[in-house]
């Protein structure tokens, strides 16, 4: 099986990559100016016609003891999205008419060339998963898959655009994936804490241990964004829009502090590393390949910060004309796909199996259960010293 694991032919697949995205995002930016189904800029913002719609429901006729409250009949007067623009032949209308998924109009051959992109290095994730066995892969295989996920839905959903639901779930997958990879790489380091320098601890925590919590954060993260998420979509009512972009702001905006504040962590780790090399501490165990899976856990986090810093300015300025970031496509391939198709590819290009080998790279999974182990054959012992055979018993069978 052909894996990405040697330093040539992985720098040559990188730029081969890079120029193709470089070249693919030329011709998209030229498609987005030839083409006669695409708006000038700025867009104008149609107003949508609501058209009330009156409802009659009737209430049941209810007997109490004392008397008898006749059925009545309730009117309600719905507003209802009224047609004012028939689609085209791709579901298109303008941005403000009814069922307008986009504000602009999205083009079939960028989602597409991002699908095959991010379906190739899911696949090369997916192989050194197997390869190397290591259960904390499916962290970033599921990152990849999202991101692949969400792009083979925007393809689909450029070709059905009054289609709500494709829309939403590209949306949703878009919004939260890079959760994943924010949390692979906090998955990393505690790993290399423990092969590197088991002993190393921040405030009288080891590192190894701190990495957990950061995980513990990024699924509240995870959760945060996609109740607001959920609700930021085209469709939804102005204030339940509102509300949903300022959640999925508070998620990332969190998220982006956390990541902060392990970057620092991570540099205190680093100065650690590089006084145990001085001090040849490394030269009886070999381990001495720590540079390069550290420096791929700061570039993943840097690209993930770009990433998060557009999505804060995007947001932040509002749904308007006078706001061009979600009005023209290009930034978002260039501030969010790019990005991310990044860091999951130099990730794939470094790692971890290849650096950390041998026993000291046990999952902590592994490591809690022999930690149980030990504590329970302890207690075993205990128990058979006492003569308690109930308590013995009772222990066996948990």
């Amino acid at each position: 099986m052909f894996l990405l694991n040697q330093k040539n032919r992985s720098t040559s697949v990188l730029i081969a990559l890079v120029l193709a995205a470089g070249s693919a995002a030329l011709s998209f930016q030229a498609t987005q100016t030839d083409a006669p189904t695409v708006l000038p800029t700025p867009i104008t913002t149609f107003v949508t016609t609501l058209v009330p719609r009156t409802q009659f429901i009737t209430i049941d006729p209810i007997t109490l003891p004392d008397e008898t409250v006749a059925a009545k009949t309730i009117t309600l007067d719905i507003p209802e999205c009224s047609p004012t623009i028939a689609p085209d032949s791709n579901g298109y209308v303008p941005p403000g008419n009814c069922n307008a998924q986009y504000n602009y109009y999205p083009s079939f051959a960028a989602a597409l060339v991002a699908t095959i992109f991010f379906g190739v290095v899911t696949f090369v994730h997916i192989a050194e998963g197997i390869k190397y066995k290591k259960g904390f892969y499916w962290v970033i295989i599921m990152g990849s898959i999202w991101e692949f996920g969400s792009y083979a839905t925007r393809t689909i959903s450029t070709r059905y655009q009054q289609n709500s639901g494709l829309a939403l779930i590209s949306q949703i997958l878009i919004l939260l994936a890079p959760i994943f990879i924010n949390a692979y790489a906090y998955t990393i380091l505690g790993r290399m804490a423990h092969f590197y320098l088991p002993s190393f601890s921040i405030l009288g925590v080891r590192l190894y241990n701190l990495t957990l919590w950061f995980v513990f954060a990024d699924i509240a993260c995870f959760v945060v964004q996609l109740i607001g998420g959920a609700q930021a979509t085209n469709n939804s009512p102005r204030d339940q829009a509102l509300r949903g972009i300022r959640i999925y702001m508070a998620g990332i905006s969190l998220q982006e502090s956390f990541i902060i504040v392990f970057v620092g962590f991570a540099a205190a780790f680093h100065i650690r590393l590089l006084k145990a090399e001085k001090t040849g501490q490394f030269e009886t165990t070999g381990k001495k390949d720590w540079r390069r899976l550290l420096y791929t856990i700061y570039m993943s986090l840097l690209l993930i910060t770009i990433r998060i810093i557009f999505r804060l300015i995007e947001f932040a300025g509002g749904n308007d004309d006078s706001n061009p970031l979600p009005r023209r496509e290009i930034y978002f391939y260039l501030f969010d796909a790019i990005p991310m198709f990044l860091a999951i590819l130099i990730m794939a290009i470094t790692p971890p199996s290849l650096t950390l080998v041998g026993p000291d790279s046990v999952i902590p999974k592994a490591m809690w259960r022999q930690r149980w182990a030990m504590r329970k054959q302890e207690k075993v012992r205990a128990l058979k010293s006492s003569g308690d055979r109930s308590g013995f018993e009772l222990l066996r069978s948990s």
